[in-house]
């Protein structure tokens, strides 16, 4: 499956919309940010579907395919399937990036460890993340890398819910920020399809 990045996306945004996405009238999602709405992204159906695997991966891919940069990686869980995604198709189209998890908690057998993947000090990385609500997975796996010398050149998230100022927070510590699909472009499609009964 290869198409053109808008073909990509849109198929991307379909996706989500059926495998990831909950809508109600009320308030009735609690979010980890401790807050409650009236929509709901859980990313990891559509991050998993093998379909959705590679539209995340080449359309982050084409996203950042010329910065000059080493790896991609982010925070446990929400980034995982993203990263080896992206990574996978950077060596198929021959400008592999490596890998890296940030552990939520230090790895406390064998060798104490934060995060896993081989880098060194100064190398220039992506960080990738499931969804922006306040921003706060994605910081700290901005923070957990930059405390090991790495420098974060750009992040790039799957959904961006628009709200909390999570972008911004985000932009704190690093200017560039991205995301494939927003919480307006997903509302836009299931508001297209209600009113068509689908």
């Amino acid at each position: 499956m290869v198409g053109n990045i808008k073909e990509m996306k849109n198929r991307l945004l379909e996706l989500v919309l059926e495998k990831s996405f909950q809508y109600a009238e009320e308030p009735i999602f609690r979010l980890v940010s401790g807050g409650v709405s009236n929509f709901y992204f859980n990313c990891k159906p559509a991050m998993l579907d093998p379909e959705g695997k590679e539209l995340i991966g080449r359309l982050v891919f084409a996203q950042v395919k010329d910065l000059e940069i080493s790896g991609i990686g982010g925070l446990e869980l929400g980034s995982v399937p993203i990263s080896g995604a992206v990574s996978l198709i950077s060596q198929l189209e021959g400008k592999p990036l490596k890998e890296f998890i940030v552990r939520k908690e230090e790895k406390d057998h064998g060798i104490p460890a934060k995060m896993e993947g081989e880098f060194s000090t100064g190398e220039r990385v992506l960080v990738v993340d499931d969804v922006i609500t306040t921003g706060g997975s994605t910081i700290k796996a901005i923070e957990a890398v930059q405390n090991l010398g790495l420098t974060v050149v750009k992040v790039v998230v799957l959904v961006d819910r628009e709200e909390m100022n999570g972008r911004e927070n985000i932009q704190k510590l690093c200017p560039e920020v991205e995301a494939l699909i927003t919480r307006s472009e997903v509302m836009a499609l299931y508001k297209k399809r209600k009113a068509h009964g689908a």
